[in-house]
């Protein structure tokens, strides 16, 4: 299902650990250690909206953000799912799904700005990387 021409966007290359690709989207960790937070990226150029997706494609990644939010959900243990396609500063399509606590940094306000990133601890980043990648699928 992958295009040749598509690539990830520089800016989210930067921001993120590449987990592994399902059937239309590339599945990206945010470095950012205050919230558990994963984007899912459709291969397909040009995609700037999900209506930009045939309809195959967005029931396809409706299909991949329900196994990837009910694997973070699983794993996290999370008060609340946020998920958002907002793509302000991105503009290639890119869904977030962020597992939120009540207790969280930003709680209950939407986490973008409100803390610097924090880095990831390489052990416990890989660690839920290796857990996330059993639930979905990917390895």
């Amino acid at each position: 299902m992958s295009d040749p021409a598509w690539s990830l966007h520089s800016r989210l290359k930067e921001d993120t650990i590449d987990i592994g690709d399902l059937p239309l989207s590339k599945v990206l960790v945010i470095k950012d250690a205050h919230y558990p937070w994963l984007l899912l990226v459709p291969r397909r150029p040009d995609a700037v909206e999900i209506i930009d997706l045939d309809e195959v494609q967005q029931a396809q990644l409706m299909t991949e953000i329900s196994r990837v939010s009910r694997a973070l959900k699983e794993i996290t243990k999370c008060d609340k799912l946020n998920v958002a396609a907002l793509g302000n500063l991105v503009p290639q399509l890119h869904v977030h799904i962020i597992a939120r606590r009540t207790g969280d940094a930003a709680w209950p306000r939407p986490v973008w700005g409100v803390m610097p990133p924090l880095a990831h601890d390489a052990t416990e980043v890989q660690n839920f990387i290796s857990a996330l990648r059993r639930k979905i699928w990917l390895g």
